[in-house]
């Protein structure tokens, strides 16, 4: 399979990863603030954005896409060891597995799917995506023109990030489009989201999550430790679900500590 991605900077390779339904565009905001630092790859993962999708996935998906996903990372490493991961939603639950799997040298997660503390928290979940989906079917292909009224393009935003003034509007008919048309949707959204049993717990894990996301409440922090103990956790104050434009320089500083071994234990705010 043929994931899109795109590699910008020098330095330690980090790969980061989109959540369902978006694309490797998300990481736009702090991309270039990582490049410096950072050998940077952004990715589609399968079925999002310019990457192919598999032909049959069912139920299934989101174990397809971590054993693509996990192909990917080896491939796209610079021969220096495994890459660091970063991944928001889907995909830091995606990171937070090839962490488990003993697959990378760090994970960073942002808001991650996978720590609802129970199963109708889960449930909640998944029908907020489907009600937005529902909302934006019921737009169709109005959208781009009822998205430039701001009335109309903030609050169907809003669910997603704490500023939605700070993504473009092209962004945002792209955003709302996939939402409308993408088939991750459809299935495997309702699997268990088990994390593999850790191979090697001495990885470091690093796991931010914002104050105001109204997808994942941030109160599911909490359960973290429960899978990885080793795991710093951070509340990161004024971000939404997907903060990367929300605060694109204070997510680009905690994906730089996340990647870099740290010198101390597991830290936590709670």
């Amino acid at each position: 399979m043929q994931l899109r991605h795109d590699v910008i900077g020098d330095g330690p390779t980090l790969v980061l990863v989109h959540g369902v339904i978006h694309r490797r565009q998300a990481w736009a905001p702090v991309a270039e603030l990582l490049a410096p630092y950072r050998r940077v790859v952004v990715v589609d993962l399968p079925g999002h954005g310019e990457s192919d999708d598999f032909d049959q996935p069912g139920a299934q998906r989101i174990a397809m896409m971590l054993d693509e996903l996990a192909a990917f990372v080896r491939e796209v490493g610079d021969g220096s060891g495994p890459a660091h991961v970063a991944g928001n939603s889907l995909g830091g639950y995606l990171a937070l597995c090839l962490a488990a799997r003993g697959e990378v040298a760090t994970a960073t997660a942002v808001s991650p799917a996978g720590f609802w503390n129970t199963p109708a928290e889960q449930s909640r979940a998944i029908a907020r995506f489907r009600a937005l989906r529902a909302a934006a079917s019921v737009m169709g292909d109005r959208a781009p023109t009822l998205f430039r009224s701001r009335a109309v393009r903030y609050p169907s935003l809003a669910p997603f990030f704490a500023h939605p003034s700070r993504v473009s509007y092209e962004n945002a008919v792209v955003d709302v489009n996939s939402l409308r048309t993408n088939t991750a949707l459809d299935d495997g959204i309702e699997a268990e989201f088990a994390f593999p049993q850790a191979t090697d717990p001495s990885i470091p894990v690093t796991v931010a999550w914002g104050t105001r996301d109204l997808i994942l409440p941030n109160r599911q922090r909490h359960r973290v430790r429960e899978h990885f103990p080793q795991a710093r956790i951070i509340s990161v104050p004024g971000v939404g679900h997907v903060p990367m434009t929300d605060n694109p320089e204070l997510i680009a500083s905690i994906l730089v500590a996340g990647s870099t071994a740290p010198t101390t234990g597991p830290t936590s705010d709670r």
